[in-house]
């Protein structure tokens, strides 16, 4: 009899349902950019490997995110005049549902768009901010589109347009505001928003805390958590200084400074590809459009102490807008010329560096089961091994410009184009 009751509880456990996985922020859990299990295909093109392809309106480099087979992301319209926010089914590629603010068209560069920010989603809502042309405007909603609550944050500068994306940290909204604040002389910009972190009741949209910060250039990096005795802290990386904050009441835990000038640097560098962690080195870029680039490694004190300096370098050949990753004792990137890379986390060591043909990067790679997938402007989505001897695995052409980042799930890549949504993967039912 005993044997029976146990021989159904057996039975039962090995058919219920596996969870859905999530993309739930820019980059992905924690903003690492990586993802394992996922089985997808290393050649594929507009055909062979594209599960479904759906047409996206508008204009945006805003990347899709992931929460029980929805996929949401943010567009504008072509004339400038209106900002959408899409729900699509993960599936099928349908597009679910769609909300629609009123904008104004406002010159960005090239590579920029009217619709950068990647938003936040969990089981209790959708989290983004929309620039409208004038100001930004935190917005949230349910994951079936219906207005939870708003709050607009106040004018945004930039040549670059807005593209800043949120986080949520258990019950709360965290999204950094780094506008411009200085010009190229460096004289302060009348009217501009003061740069500030912001925490927001993710029901209410109440400000819970708020940590005002030293700004000079519009920054784009992502907040990310890191494990300390005690609790996780958040760590945001700016134009001034690399922050650690407590999540929970916004007070300040340390503050690394960049030192633009003592390092010979004409003026501050800006922020725009998010950190990440490479076993115990916090790893930050910044770089700006007239082609200064640098990479600095911080070791994390194990107790929670301020940082050490561990190394950084000042060439050109580091990326400013695609993120690096981290895997084993390596961090590899892509850069906005063309290169891959492959450096010694520990000691800033360069391994390898290679061309890669007719490319250039805007997108950030994700790395995939010791796999690099690295979607270019020209079109092609380069794979790579994650190893220290470089081995390019394929060329992907699939015709359109990529930009936006991509989103893993499911045995699943999605994959942002000028025009598209792409769903890249093998023929699998997902979950």
């Amino acid at each position: 009899m005993h044997l029976i009751r146990w021989s159904v509880v057996i039975l039962i456990v090995s058919v219920a349902p596996v969870a859905a996985e999530n993309w739930p922020r820019f980059r992905g859990p924690n903003g690492t950019g990586l993802a394992t299990g996922q089985n997808l295909p290393i050649e594929f093109d507009a055909v062979r490997g594209v599960i479904w392809k759906t047409k996206i309106p508008g204009n945006g480099n805003s990347g899709p995110v992931l929460w029980d087979n929805r996929l949401y992301l943010q567009s504008a319209s072509k004339d400038g005049k209106q900002r959408m926010l899409y729900c699509l089914d993960a599936r099928s590629g349908k597009i679910l549902w769609e909300r629609t603010f009123p904008g104004i068209d406002v010159k960005v560069r090239p590579d920029s768009s009217l619709a950068s920010a990647t938003a936040a989603v969990d089981a209790d809502g959708v989290f983004i901010p929309i620039w409208n042309g004038t100001t930004v405007v935190m917005m949230a909603f349910s994951l079936d589109g219906e207005p939870l609550w708003s709050r607009d944050l106040g004018r945004w500068i930039s040549q670059h347009g807005t593209g800043a994306s949120p986080i949520i940290v258990g019950d709360k909204v965290i999204f950094a505001l780094d506008g411009d604040v200085k010009d190229m002389k460096g004289q302060p910009i009348a009217d501009a928003v003061q740069p500030v972190l912001l925490a927001f009741n993710k029901r209410t949209g109440d400000i819970v805390w708020e940590a005002p910060r030293e700004g000079y250039r519009a920054c784009y990096s992502a907040p990310f958590l890191q494990e300390r005795p005690g609790g996780a802290e958040l760590i945001v990386t700016s134009t001034m200084a690399i922050t650690s904050y407590d999540p929970h009441t916004g007070k300040q835990l340390w503050n690394w400074d960049w030192e633009w000038e003592k390092n010979n640097f004409p003026m501050p560098l800006r922020t725009v590809a998010s950190s990440i962690m490479a076993g115990d080195c916090l790893i930050a870029t910044s770089g700006d459009g007239g082609g200064d680039r640098r990479m600095v490694a911080l070791k994390l004190d194990k107790n929670g102490a301020s940082p050490q300096y561990a190394w950084g370098n000042g060439n050109k050949n580091f990326p400013y807008v695609p993120c690096p990753l981290a895997y084993g004792d390596y961090i590899y990137f892509v850069t906005e010329v063309g290169t891959a890379a492959c450096y010694e986390a520990k000691s800033g060591k360069e391994i390898w560096r290679e061309r890669l043909p007719g490319a250039k990067f805007y997108s950030s790679p994700v790395l995939v089961d010791g796999r690099i997938y690295a979607p270019s402007e020209s079109g092609d989505v380069f794979v790579f091994a994650a190893e220290p001897t470089y081995k390019l695995l394929a060329q992907n052409h699939l015709g359109e410009r990529f930009i936006a980042s991509p989103a893993v799930a499911n045995g699943r890549l999605y994959l942002r184009g000028r025009e598209h949504l792409f769903c890249i993967g093998k023929d699998r039912p997902q979950q």
